[in-house]
């Protein structure tokens, strides 16, 4: 009979298939969070809850005259017009400043919405619509402007 060695496998031998893919997440996970991203996608995900923000200030532009005539009938805001945007909260998350896509029948531009929320409801400093296609119609109007 002959004798057989056998040979355990070490810790690394026996773990490294785990341990590194593991490692890598971890470490990508710390860097999102120190980056600041994490703040980008978290003032993001508020402003999916503020759906009156935004509904809000499309009704005032639908309202307006202008805008009306420029952009044509409006698509209502979806979701996507939100993530594609820009949004920025500041002063206690209590001032807003954003700016998303707007499209209409004739043309498209983005939206700028600047508001404060006080008692649990939006005032709004600015609400402009900045019409970006077609080229020839490009202008910025202004729903409502700060003073």
């Amino acid at each position: 009979m002959d004798n057989i060695i056998i040979q355990n496998k070490n810790w690394w031998q026996r773990n490294w298939k785990w341990l590194i893919p593991s490692t890598v997440i971890m470490f990508g996970l710390l860097m999102f969070l120190f980056s600041g991203l994490g703040g980008a996608a978290t003032d993001i995900s508020k402003a999916y809850a503020e759906k009156d923000l935004y509904n809000n200030a499309f009704e005032k532009v639908k309202a307006n005259d202008k805008a009306s005539k420029v952009l044509g009938e409006l698509q209502p805001i979806d979701n996507l017009a939100i993530l594609e945007g820009s949004v920025n909260y500041s002063n206690d998350n209590k001032t807003i400043k954003s700016s998303i896509r707007i499209v209409g029948s004739k043309a498209r531009g983005k939206l700028d919405i600047i508001a404060d929320k006080v008692d649990d409801v939006w005032g709004y400093k600015l609400i402009n619509v900045r019409v970006k296609q077609p080229k020839d119609q490009k202008q910025t109007i202004a729903i409502l402007s700060l003073d």
